[in-house]
């Protein structure tokens, strides 16, 4: 027979339900409380970190926009890529500036996958619009300004800008087209800021250039959001209270845009011709040479850095290099390999100058500063080379062309000169050289050619320095020997 439990203190199971339920829910809260120190102990304080304000990188666009930017916004964009940074605000204030360059930023904006913002503080003209309508965002300032991009051709110091031909219209007005339908933004007013001749009922007649204020930008859908200070950009872009992050030219960037700025570029060509010149005009090689190579890989080298010279303009300026090599080294005189060299140079030179987008007139215009360094570094060789000789550095370099008669060259003897017509008879045979008796002296003797044996009739041609040159007399000479 089955027994009954008996209901003690030393048997819980024996206790009614109410009486032992209380305490199995006060253990299972002690547990969880447990697990819950545990966790937090483990996982550490930032288990329960606040979570941390997005990082906004800023990079300032000012004044003329030149080669050097480019680089420098292709490195803050990938630096916030790296970073995972929320956005790139461009603080753009410029007129413009060169087309190959703008073009370069604006590629750079659209292949980025970081979010892009233009801050317009307070105009885009130009190079500046072209950069402004790549970005995701636009927020312009009260005040402000984009536009007018037609490509122009400088005209030089003190000179206004000049028209350029139909073509290079043309390819910046696709570019500005493209660009728009890329981030979305009405066709047919970025063609008018590049082209006269487009015509938009309401905003802009036929033959105006079309730039837009703060407000019509606003209105045309150019612009999206009006700012005045880059903290309010941020708010109307949604990026209130973000990490700001202010991207500076480093070293590098600032050389390369003193490299490539076109009358830097202009001194550097000129001196590294000049410095080959004076190379291939003086014997070895020294100082002038290093500073001529110097002079063209810094030239080589700026524009490598901004996409302008390749693999093609660099080989083309090397091979130049090697032919000169070989017309002062190894083939005598100077020919066509020697020219060549120059060609090659001047090429690389001119090719490594001119990027995307540049007009034919700009082309020439590099060609003609490039030629016209040469003219100039021939110029200053010459000068430096006719006065190098009275200077005490000149006097090292340059072999003095004057020697004393007892130091080297001597003319010949005014006694050797009165024997030219004069005949004799040879004292010893003549393998061409020997000794002939003349007026009753032995003279040392040369023959003009064949050989003459002992005791032969012979009369002196000419003196040559200190060789008196004879000739053999034959029977025609009889009337000749008689004067003897």
């Amino acid at each position: 027979m089955l027994k009954t439990p008996s209901r003690s203190a030393n048997n819980p199971q024996a206790l009614p339900r109410w009486r032992w339920l209380p305490a199995a829910r006060r253990g299972l809260t002690g547990l969880c409380l447990l697990a819950l120190v545990l966790v937090a102990w483990v996982g550490g304080p930032q288990s329960f970190a606040q979570p941390t304000a997005p990082v906004v990188f800023v990079a300032a666009i000012n004044g003329t926009i030149d080669l050097g930017l480019a680089p420098f916004v292709q490195r803050v964009l990938n630096e916030a890529q790296a970073a995972k940074a929320a956005a790139v605000v461009l603080e753009i204030n410029t007129f413009g500036g060169r087309v190959d360059a703008a073009v370069q930023i604006r590629d750079a904006l659209l292949d980025s996958p970081v979010r892009t913002i233009a801050f317009i503080n307070k105009r885009a003209i130009s190079a500046g619009a072209l950069i402004s309508l790549a970005a995701n965002d636009i927020v312009i300032a009260s005040g402000g300004t984009i536009g007018a991009a037609t490509p122009v051709q400088s005209g030089g110091a003190g000179k206004p800008a000049l028209p350029v031909e139909e073509k290079t219209v043309s390819y910046m007005r696709k570019e500005f087209r493209a660009t728009a339908e890329a981030r979305k933004r009405p066709l047919l007013i970025a063609e008018a800021m590049v082209d006269a001749d487009v015509a938009i009922p309401g905003v802009i007649a036929k033959g105006k250039l079309l730039t837009l204020t703060t407000d019509e930008a606003l209105k045309a859908k150019v612009a999206d959001h009006r700012a005045e200070t880059l903290d309010q950009a941020l708010a109307a872009v949604g990026l209130a209270g973000a990490e700001v992050r202010r991207a500076q030219l480093n070293w590098a960037e600032e050389l390369v845009r003193v490299l490539t700025h076109p009358v830097v570029s202009s001194l550097l060509v000129t001196v590294a011709l000049l410095g080959i010149i004076i190379e291939l005009r003086t014997p070895g090689f020294g100082v002038p040479g290093a500073l001529g190579l110097i002079s063209l890989g810094l030239v080589l080298w700026g524009h490598w850095i901004v996409q302008l010279a390749g693999w093609e303009e660099v080989l083309l300026a090397v091979a130049g290099l090697v032919l000169l090599g070989l017309e002062v080294f190894v083939i005598p005189g100077f020919g066509i390999a020697g020219a060549l060299g120059i060609l090659g140079i001047l090429a690389g030179l001119v090719l490594s100058m001119v990027g995307q987008g540049n007009t034919t007139e700009l082309v020439m215009l590099v060609a003609v500063r490039v030629i016209f360094s040469l003219l100039a570094a021939l110029a200053v060789s010459m000068v430096l080379l006719r006065f190098m000789t009275h200077s005490p550095i000149g006097r090292r370099l340059v072999l003095s062309t004057g020697l004393a008669a007892g130091q080297g060259y001597a003319s010949a003897p005014e006694s050797d000169m009165r024997l030219i017509g004069r005949t004799g008879v040879t004292a010893s045979p003549l393998h061409p050289a020997g000794i002939a008796l003349i007026d009753g002296n032995r003279v040392d003797v040369v023959s003009n050619g064949p050989l003459i044996g002992a005791g032969e009739p012979v009369v002196v041609d000419k003196v040559d320095g200190n060789r008196v040159v004879v000739r053999r007399i034959i029977d025609s000479d009889a009337p000749e020997r008689s004067n003897a």
